[in-house]
């Protein structure tokens, strides 16, 4: 008997959906940051064993929408509760627990669903012990689960969890499938997330990656992204006094790209100002939302 479905992850910014992709499948695919709102796309990471494969999507963190941005992020949300066979709802156990269980109830979910509790290694065990036994009482999972997903820790019991529930299917993906998102956008991805790592406060927030060239070269692969942002004092900010902000940009970016890759690659970048792309709709498509 094989067993396939899709299992997706939903939850407040910052509870470690990502993490928790990356971890599942074993590779980095979702970009991590310690600020909140990172992840902007539903993001696909396939694992197939012999006997099932589970097609896992993370989904931006739940907010109120203030952009046309914010609406496409919700967007997001909202078509991964309607196709999933299984949600994971995570949550950062040092959060308040009522409002995120409040938060779940709001999706209204009619499949199987997990809880998934994560940082457990930041509280004491009888605290732990205390919020499973509320999250249990709350009735709606499947399962309560305790993770700490940057050390991978309680991954495999997870998996355990979800393949429980899946439903017998034929694998949807051929067995070498990691994502069904192109090597391009993970590029852009990557730059995103050192704009993230290096920038304060709402530099990152206005900003977005498109890799308009991607050409790979018998010694190398030649890649040149647009950092697009909303104006021209963020635009100086990125670039640095005498461009030294951008040239630190591009080679944590290289040097990351060419891990992903496995091989030497030649990255430039370049930065446009584009006024309110985050509520243009033109913008928005071109971009990829």
């Amino acid at each position: 008997m094989h067993k396939a479905g899709f299992v997706n992850i939903f939850g407040k910014p910052n509870a470690g959906k990502s993490t928790l992709l990356n971890a599942l499948i074993g590779e980095k695919l979702a970009i991590i940051s310690p600020k909140v709102q990172t992840t902007r796309h539903r993001i696909t990471g396939i694992v197939t064993a012999p006997d099932y494969q589970i097609v896992f999507s993370d989904t931006p963190g739940i907010i109120d929408p203030k952009y046309r941005l914010h609406e496409k992020m919700m967007g997001a949300v909202k078509s991964a509760l309607e196709d999933a066979d299984v949600a994971l709802l995570i949550l950062d156990v040092k959060d308040n627990l009522a409002e995120n269980l409040e938060l779940f109830d709001s999706l209204k979910l009619k499949v199987p669903v997990i809880l998934v509790l994560n940082k457990s290694d930041l509280l004491m065990k009888e605290q732990l012990e205390a919020i499973q036994a509320q999250c249990e009482a709350w009735g709606k999972a499947a399962a309560v689960v305790t993770i700490a997903a940057v050390q991978k820790k309680g991954i495999r019991d997870l998996l355990d969890r979800i393949v429980a529930l899946l439903p017998e299917s034929e694998p949807f993906y051929p067995e070498d499938t990691l994502t069904d998102k192109s090597t391009r956008f993970f590029v852009g991805e990557m730059i995103r997330e050192k704009i993230f790592a290096l920038f304060e406060e709402e530099i990152p927030y206005h900003t977005t990656v498109i890799v308009s060239q991607f050409q790979e070269k018998q010694t190398l692969i030649k890649i040149s992204a647009e950092i697009v942002v909303t104006r021209e004092t963020q635009k100086a900010i990125i670039l640095g006094e005498k461009g030294k902000s951008i040239r630190e940009l591009g080679t944590l970016s290289r040097q990351e790209i060419e891990k992903f890759l496995g091989q030497k690659v030649f990255l430039e970048l370049f930065v446009k100002v584009r006024n309110k792309w985050r509520d243009n709709d033109t913008y928005l498509k071109e971009y990829g939302y």
